[in-house]
């Protein structure tokens, strides 16, 4: 009985031993064999820029070698690779070859948030998993070329290279440069990702001061008032220069006791080359960079909604560092409606042909600016404006239908045989015993208070052909 048990237990040792053996030999025998990395190979072009082909992840080293990381995805590296921003573009400077030949690019990103290896295949050129780009694109420079400035280098200044088109690209100092500096544009390129402009510029006055700047949508050549070109970081007129108490004056704007906006004005350096300080008379003839004097500034700064009661004293004796008080009443503008009171017939329509017409206008009709062109001089547009609670004058009334100028209509209206009609529009007038002539704009609207609609006569007249004129658009029109 010993005898066999002890037997079983030796048989059943050999076994699990060969089984243990077995065991040992089987995982020896799976164990992963790991490639071996080459030394690294710094690149011989130092501007290799590329982008991602998302095909292969990034790794901390050649992927097949022993302990190499994941450090992008092939998610994260798809997403780069149709990313639309320029600091997704990488840059190649490095390359390590596998002893099975396969050769691993050391890429970084422009924001150096990635870097690591990927796989570009069996040779030394870029291809696998990455390809060569080209971070700018040229364009065509400019109509205008010279008469440029920098707008506020706090926002927007000088690059070597529009940033995160190359892993160099760093601000260009402006030490020794003057906000008066003009700069000429002799390139222009956009970022081939976003497609965002920029114009390579160079200071007139010192030609080691050049870079690359964010140009917006670029010089319109239709535009003809420079303040409204978008041009990013450039301007066509000089920046103002920063207000100290030698070169400006500050406009408080006020309703009572009550402040309603301040605003300051500052002496253009260039304008005026002689140095002003605190407590010089500023000179009727000074202007800033826009060309504003400072009555000019006042008088354009005044805060919608309101009139001004005494900007010729306030802007008068003034000193620089000054503070000058812009006393304010609320305001309110008023529209004009034109109603139709009188129909005519042109010379050249009889009565049987204007009943052919149809849609003709009729007594009480409305009309829109998209019925009518219309004009208003400056006097009768400020007389539209007035002081909240405040009547209109009858001199205001006249000054502003005075100031109204009617012309055609602007929509064709067809006979029955299909001739076509449209209508000339003027303001209704009366002819009195004594052969002089009047209206009844300021008797109509003698109770009106500036805010309220204004309501104007007119007298449409038919006349044969059709309408030649387009709509206006103006706001005063109710």
């Amino acid at each position: 009985m010993r005898s066999s048990i002890a037997k079983s237990i030796y048989v059943g040792a050999a076994v699990l031993g060969l089984a243990g053996l077995s065991a040992v030999t089987t995982t020896t025998a799976s164990a992963k064999s790991y490639a071996t990395a080459g030394a690294y190979t710094a690149l011989a072009d130092k501007s290799q820029n590329v982008t991602v082909t998302g095909t292969n992840a990034i790794y901390s080293k050649p992927g097949t070698v022993k302990g190499a990381k994941v450090v992008a995805s092939k998610a994260t590296v798809a997403k780069l690779a149709a990313s639309k921003k320029s600091s997704d573009t990488f840059y190649a400077y490095g390359t390590k070859t596998t002893n099975r030949g396969s050769v691993y690019y050391k890429i970084v990103t422009m924001d150096k948030k990635y870097r690591g290896y990927v796989y570009a295949g069996k040779t030394a050129t870029v291809a696998g998993g990455i390809k060569a780009a080209e971070t700018m694109t040229a364009a065509t420079t400019p109509a205008r070329t010279t008469g440029y400035y920098l707008k506020d280098v706090s926002k927007n200044t000088l690059w070597t290279a529009p940033k995160n088109t190359d892993i160099n690209a760093k601000k260009v100092s402006l030490y020794g440069a003057a906000k008066t500096d003009p700069f000429t544009v002799d390139k222009a390129a956009t970022k081939t990702k976003e497609g965002s402009l920029y114009y390579h510029v160079t200071d007139s006055k010192d030609s080691s001061i050049s870079g690359w700047i964010y140009a917006g949508k670029g010089y319109n050549t239709s535009i003809t008032d420079n303040t409204k070109q978008e041009l990013g970081g450039l301007s066509l007129n000089i920046a103002a220069a920063t207000a100290t108490a030698d070169n400006s004056v500050n406009v408080v704007y006020r309703d009572g006791a009550k402040t309603i906006s301040t605003k300051t004005w500052v002496n253009s350096p260039a304008a005026n080359t002689t140095p002003t300080k605190a407590g010089d008379d500023v000179a009727a003839d000074l202007v800033d960079v826009s060309g504003a004097k400072l009555v000019d500034f006042v008088t354009n700064n005044v805060p919608a909604n309101y009139k001004a009661s005494n900007i010729a004293a306030a802007t008068t004796g003034v000193k620089f560092g000054n503070t000058i008080y812009v006393d304010l009443t609320a305001a309110a503008t008023s529209k004009v409606s034109f109603v139709v009171d009188g129909l005519a017939n042109g010379t050249d329509v009889t009565d049987a042909q204007a009943s052919a017409v149809a849609g003709k206008l009729t007594k009480g009709t409305n009309l829109t600016s998209k019925d009518l062109t219309a004009t208003l001089n400056s006097a009768a547009k400020d007389n539209l404006s007035g002081v909240k609670g405040t009547q209109f004058t009858a001199d205001q009334l006249n000054a502003i239908v005075g100031g109204i100028t009617l012309g055609n209509g602007t929509k064709t209206y067809y006979a029955s045989n299909g001739d076509a009609y449209h209508y000339e529009f003027a303001i209704t007038t009366t002819t009195a015993t004594d052969g002089t002539k009047s209206n009844t704009f300021a008797t109509d609207n003698r109770l009106a208070f500036p805010g309220d609609t204004l309501k104007a006569s007119v007298t449409a007249t038919l006349k044969h052909g059709a309408a030649t004129t387009a709509a206006s658009d103006n706001s005063w029109i109710a």
